[in-house]
């Protein structure tokens, strides 16, 4: 999911807030960033059920911004931990928290590492005391020894849990909220269609293969519109960014923090990445109704069942993301309602159900 954003009014509200937990269930969760994007939101929904549950939950980033904000007016303790940066080579940097990272896990009886950078830290979290959770985001290109010292690996997709070889990583998927508040559509509605992209622009989310596949939609279904949300968040490729949000082909709005609840406002998503590890924004967009085409790269595969939810199509081919979209737009009444019953697996409270029992050790 793109953008570093997190929902307005995270449900359920109101962890527990005394500081006794029964045995087991002190859980120190480690984040790498101090302004959350998508695996940080899973965290918090992730977090926001838990509490209820009888967790007693600390966070930790590496300083304080909006995700050390949410955190504390969710109720549960935070303290500052650094990492050493998310650049490449940075990694030795974080030997200077490798102490702090030992004494807040000495408190614990759970450490889960939200995403690889923070495997940084298992070489100081010894064997036989807190449980050692990673919990892998991405498609890695290679696994660093160390991470083979956690004693459970979670994966979000097959996809990702493929290029971990020998750490019997676990697949829990992405949570989902299942009634994500009211948003406005910064665009009219005059009657067309409207097909759109949600996330960040840059050249692995492959947003500028639907610009050169709009002339081709438009033919086929006249009246659509084909409207682009989001923008460079990370600065990757400026020119890039710069080429789909100019170009007349389609109409370009910014990011904004209630897009889950602007998926109703679309008939079809799409998604024409060129590598992706889960997807979340398809099955948001699935959630609220709205079929979706992505590509067959990575997990998304996972998520759209093709010809019944949506369409998976080749990456980087425009015309066959055309089709696509004009299949998707022939089949809508009955894709919309099987997308929304099929993204209930991946609903938060499904999740929060699965990733509960591999924490406590209840899995098989």
């Amino acid at each position: 999911m793109a953008a570093a954003h997190i929902d307005a009014d995270p449900a359920p509200p109101a962890p527990m807030t005394d500081r006794t937990a029964p045995p087991g269930r002190r859980l120190l969760a480690v984040a790498p960033v101090d302004a959350p994007g998508g695996a940080e939101i899973g965290l918090l929904r992730l977090l926001a059920r838990l509490g209820p549950r009888g967790w007693q939950i600390t966070v930790t980033t590496p300083g304080e911004g909006p995700l050390s904000a949410a955190a504390r007016a969710a109720g549960y303790a935070w303290a500052p931990l650094g990492l050493g940066g998310l650049g490449r080579r940075t990694g030795m940097r974080a030997l200077a928290s490798w102490p702090r990272a030992g004494r807040l896990a000495a408190a614990a009886d759970v450490v889960y590492l939200n995403g690889g950078v923070c495997g940084r830290l298992l070489p100081a979290l010894p064997a036989g005391r807190a449980r050692r959770v990673l919990h892998v985001h991405d498609i890695v290109d290679r696994v660093p020894g160390f991470w083979r010292r956690a004693d459970l690996v979670l994966a979000d997709s097959a996809a990702v849990a493929a290029r971990l070889p020998g750490l019997g990583a676990r697949v829990v998927h992405v949570p989902v909220e299942t009634d994500p508040p009211e948003a406005r559509a910064p665009w009219s509605r005059d009657g067309g269609p409207v097909i759109g992209f949600v996330g960040r622009i840059e050249p692995r989310k492959g947003t500028l293969d639907l610009v050169r596949a709009a002339p081709a939609i438009r033919a086929g279904a006249p009246g659509a519109r084909i409207v682009v949300v989001g923008e460079d968040t990370f600065g990757v490729d400026p020119d890039y960014a710069r080429a789909v949000c100019t170009s007349p082909e389609i109409e370009h709005h910014p990011w904004t923090g209630d897009a889950p609840g602007l998926m109703r406002h679309l008939d079809v998503l799409v998604l024409p990445s060129r590598q992706e590890p889960f997807g979340t924004v398809l099955a948001e967009a699935m959630m609220a109704g709205t079929p979706v085409v992505a590509t067959r790269v990575g997990g998304l595969a996972e998520v759209v069942r093709d010809g019944l939810t949506g369409r998976l199509v080749a990456p980087g081919d425009p015309a066959a993301l055309a089709a696509g979209v004009l299949d998707v737009l022939a089949h809508r009444d009955t894709m919309g309602p099987a997308a929304a019953q099929d993204a209930r697996r991946f609903s938060a409270d499904r999740y929060a159900d699965r990733v509960e029992a591999l924490l406590d050790g209840r899995a098989a």
